[in-house]
């Protein structure tokens, strides 16, 4: 069946030469980061034992997750946090099954809150997953209509939602500033240079003209900064470091600012117990946080689903995105001539997620490029990633595919 697939030129100004420009990354240890990684280690955990235990991968969407922040108290050199954060994963899944020898029950609270452990105690240095995390879990049996979509048949499953999947290529070179600098600073060779650095790191960028204004959130760690000169020698080295990634990325000029809510004047500093600003309040929730292409980008077509702790299968709101973005990329770096592409998918409820009721690629050309060939080729690498686009939830479950 011919799929419906649609090239178009797209007559915007790219956004690289628009006269302003902003972007977000929410890093590793931000609330809403937190809120979707455990939404997303739970929907994994499920898949890998439905999989384990009975060969496919059973209805499940635990994609409303909560982040309620706790109390914590810091002074240079200690801290303590006093009510522990709450982190909670809602949704729908498969809790019995039928099998030859009976009902089976599947272990959905061990199955979560373990997932959820493993994330917290894998990412975060000094968070004590026993004393300072409350975990819990709201997760009841899906509705007959929605398991039926799933488990109907073997072969290309049907979409469950009618909705929106969005990707685009290349990033230009103000998103892939904040991307890496995030990247960078919570990578595992900066955490042993400077351990001072707490995982919740936040990235804004602000383009003007030919000038970035990169605005750093980093949440120091209290007990390893012992005075206020200690701390404002950390903070230094990290506008340093920032500054000497920056002339890597992008020639244009950039501004760094670091922890500009600090008020020295009444000894007020960004310091955590934990390294994330959950322990003292801030909030999280799953959906808010980095699109697929792991930035929060105003300037561009965005979808709203959030991919996190959708099943990996035929929830469109996680698979949608994904394909988008791969062919986007594809596109942007097989096909000769295009300068920007945007891809859009649009899925029907009941319909194989193979046949989207369209998929839409909105290119830029090049000067003096021809389209009718960009057209044709374009259309080509579409009609292809969806061909095999059940593939993408086994590079979900592997981690192959980035989700936020």
């Amino acid at each position: 069946m011919k799929r419906n697939i649609y090239v178009v030129r797209d007559e915007r100004l790219p956004v690289s030469e628009q006269p302003i420009e902003m972007v977000e990354r929410k890093g590793l240890g931000h609330p809403d980061y937190i809120a979707d990684s455990a939404a997303e280690a739970v929907s994994k955990a499920l898949s890998k034992y439905y999989l384990k235990n009975y060969g496919v991968i059973l209805h499940h969407n635990v994609d409303k997750g909560i982040v309620v922040g706790g109390q914590s108290v810091t002074w240079f050199g200690g801290g303590r946090v006093l009510e522990p954060i709450y982190i909670m994963v809602a949704g729908r899944a498969t809790t019995t099954v039928k099998t030859e020898s009976g009902e089976e029950h599947v272990p959905i609270g061990p199955l979560a809150i373990s997932a959820i452990k493993e994330f917290l105690t894998g990412t975060f240095r000094f968070l004590n997953v026993e004393e300072h995390v409350i975990i819990d879990y709201k997760i009841r049996p899906g509705s007959r209509d929605l398991r039926a979509l799933l488990e109907q048949k073997k072969g290309v499953p049907d979409a469950n939602d009618t909705s929106v999947g969005v990707g685009y290529a290349p990033l230009t070179p103000t998103e892939r500033l904040v991307y890496e600098t995030e990247k960078y600073l919570n990578s595992p060779r900066v955490k042993k240079e400077l351990p001072e650095l707490g995982e919740d790191i936040k990235v804004m960028g602000l383009r003007i003209g030919n000038t970035v204004k990169l605005s750093v959130a980093v949440a120091m760690i209290s007990h390893l900064i012992p005075d206020a000169d200690h701390y404002e020698s950390i903070r230094e080295e990290v506008v340093n470091r920032v500054s000497d990634l920056a002339v890597k990325v992008t020639e244009m000029p950039v501004e760094i600012y670091v922890n500009t809510a600090d008020k020295p004047e009444l000894n007020s500093y960004y310091l955590t117990v934990t390294g994330t600003s959950a322990e003292a309040g801030d909030d999280g929730n799953t959906g808010r946080g980095n699109r697929a292409n792991g930035l929060i980008t105003p300037f561009r077509p965005m979808s709203m689903e959030a991919t996190a702790g959708k099943n990996p299968v035929n929830h469109v709101g996680k698979v949608y995105n994904v394909a988008a973005l791969l062919m986007a990329r594809r596109i942007y770096s097989e096909v000769k001539g295009v300068k920007c592409v945007t891809v859009k998918i649009l899925s029907q409820i009941g319909k194989p997620i193979d046949q989207p009721l369209s998929a839409t690629a909105f290119i830029v050309p090049e000067k003096d490029a021809h389209f009718n060939v960009i057209k044709s080729d374009a259309e080509a690498i579409i009609d292809e990633e969806l061909s095999k686009i059940t593939r993408l939830t086994m590079l979900i479950l592997e981690d192959k595919v980035q989700l936020f």
